[in-house]
């Protein structure tokens, strides 16, 4: 009989590894795959659900430009300084941002909002009619092995843009 080793810790996450998308870009029902609120369980496509989703939208999706994607990396860098945070790695893409950063003290939940908040602060002088910048919600992952920290961090940083995403 194989002896339980139990693969979480117990202890401080290492890191949390954070991904969210801006508004309408990736929608209920999309060809990649998408998560009900509240669930972990990549769904598969649903044209039908995206065509409703395409439907519920405020105002069109929103595409980070080149300046905006600076504004808004440098807007994290800035709020992990500032908040004493550990920041690892952070890439800003044209529809989603992927962070990987620690403070055990702040769920990851709240590093989410707060980015998301700020960037926003930052944003709306370059898009004054814009109500909506990102999606609801986000991916939050906490990172406790080394080996997981290494492999957010080379994604972040290296895999972006392989598939011609901006």
């Amino acid at each position: 009989m194989r002896a339980w080793t139990n693969p979480f810790s117990t202890g401080e996450p290492l890191a949390y590894f954070l991904s969210w998308t801006t508004y309408g870009t990736w929608l209920p029902g999309d060809e990649r795959g998408w998560n009900r609120k509240g669930e972990h369980e990549s769904l598969p496509s649903n044209m039908a659900r995206e065509e409703s989703a395409i439907g519920d939208l405020n105002e069109p999706p929103f595409l980070l430009t080149p300046t905006d994607r600076s504004l808004v990396e440098t807007t994290i860098r800035k709020h992990c300084e500032i908040r004493g945070w550990k920041l690892h790695a952070v890439n800003v893409r044209s529809n989603h941002a992927h962070v990987v950063v620690i403070d055990p003290q702040t769920r990851p939940e709240t590093t989410v909002a707060q980015f998301k908040s700020w960037c926003t602060r930052k944003l709306k002088p370059n898009h004054p009619d814009r109500k909506r910048f990102w999606t609801e919600g986000a991916s939050t992952r906490w990172i406790n092995e080394d080996a997981g920290l290494a492999s957010a961090i080379e994604y972040t940083l290296e895999a972006q843009g392989r598939n011609g995403v901006e």
